[in-house]
């Protein structure tokens, strides 16, 4: 059932983009969030935990407004103890984009984050400690509030607008990617910590 939801979900998100003409994509989101170039490579962060338990942080990738499931990537939260999304994010972004300035490899024109203010802040910070300039943009769920870096009040587009369409997709795949790879991380450990229950299975067998 999973898979095929995964799968219907997949073809519709691919016609939506049909849909809204790639392009037009691209320069309405130049437009609406200022941007000095045309996003062609845009990367989403998401961050799924439950109660703090099996953190994980995900990241998926659009190019010339296609999603690209080989760029997309998911990162185990290694450092942070606890429900706590901003230092969460934190540790995604300087582990991605670190790595992608130590291989020289090249940053997106746009990073979306899944949050408002604080999100966007923790983003921020974090691409900063690494030395890298990087547009950011949030979008809050709720109100669908597109949260910009240096403006007070969140920018509101029209639900018919190809920048917000574009911005939810982005966010809801990051969404969808981040739970896949939390259920992941739980059966792993739902597994383990019923073999230990089991007599005589222990550190060697």
């Amino acid at each position: 059932l999973t898979n095929a939801a995964h799968v219907l979900q997949q073809r519709n998100l691919k016609r939506e983009v049909r849909q809204n003409t790639l392009e037009t994509c691209i320069k309405s989101l130049q437009e609406d969030l200022k941007l000095s170039e045309p996003p062609r490579r845009i990367e989403a962060i998401d961050i799924s935990n439950f109660h703090g338990d099996c953190q994980v942080g995900a990241l998926v990738c659009m190019i010339e407004g296609i999603p690209r499931k080989n760029e997309y990537r998911a990162f185990t939260i290694r450092e942070v103890r606890g429900p706590d999304d901003y230092a969460c994010i934190a540790e995604v972004i300087k582990r991605r984009f670190g790595g992608l300035r130590d291989r020289g490899e090249p940053l997106p024109d746009l990073l979306v984050i899944d949050g408002g203010k604080g999100q966007l802040s923790a983003a921020v910070a974090a691409l900063s400690d690494l030395g890298i300039a990087l547009r950011v943009v949030g979008i809050a769920k709720r109100l669908e509030e597109i949260f910009l870096v240096g403006e007070r009040t969140p920018l509101l587009l029209p639900k018919t607008s190809a920048s917000l369409r574009t911005l939810q997709i982005l966010r809801d795949e990051a969404h969808r990617f981040a739970i896949l790879h939390h259920r992941k991380q739980r059966d792993k450990k739902s597994i383990a910590s019923s073999l230990d229950d089991i007599p005589g299975i222990g550190s060697k067998r």
